[in-house]
């Protein structure tokens, strides 16, 4: 398969967000409804227009398969859920379902992790529902560790949303 990772174009956001509610409606089974309405609220939202976000998407054959948004070092990347960290975080993570199982978030992670050590920095975080199974999964591959301190709970319905670190 031939992808290109690339900038976002502004006339791509509507497409790009409705691409990642498709991506995490997977999800809807295994979380109480009031969490679904705020995951699809916060992933639906502008956020990733903050300054500084570089929204990237994965596009092949003209059309964007997957996404990923990395917010620079000390930024408020979860409304004021987390403390404000020393290093860029990788958030939305998001790949159209007809096309998983083909190295598509891989090289969305891939992209974040080259772009952060490009700026210097030490680590790469992110944040991830405690349901979201296998992207826990890939990210232990890449040996994100656990920061249990950095964990929230955004609907106080017993779901957590769990931290990540990545040593660069």
């Amino acid at each position: 398969m031939t992808l290109t990772i690339r900038e976002a174009r502004q006339d791509e956001l509507p497409a790009i967000r409705e691409q990642r509610v498709n991506a995490y409606r997977d999800h809807i089974q295994s979380i109480p409804d009031e969490h679904w309405k705020a995951l699809k609220q916060a992933i639906s939202s502008d956020a990733d227009q903050q300054p500084g976000v570089e929204l990237l998407v994965a596009e092949h054959e003209g059309s964007i398969i997957g996404s990923v948004a990395l917010f620079p070092a000390k930024t408020d990347a979860y409304e004021g859920y987390v403390d404000v960290l020393d290093y860029p975080e990788i958030r939305v993570l998001a790949v159209s379902p007809e096309a998983r199982g083909q190295g598509i978030a891989s090289a969305l992670i891939d992209e974040c992790i080259r772009r952060a050590r490009a700026q210097g920095y030490e680590f790469i975080g992110l944040h991830t529902g405690q349901f979201m199974r296998d992207a826990i999964a890939l990210y232990e591959r890449y040996g994100f560790e656990r920061l249990p301190q950095h964990d929230f709970e955004p609907a106080n319905d017993g779901v957590i949303v769990k931290a990540f670190r990545l040593a660069l």
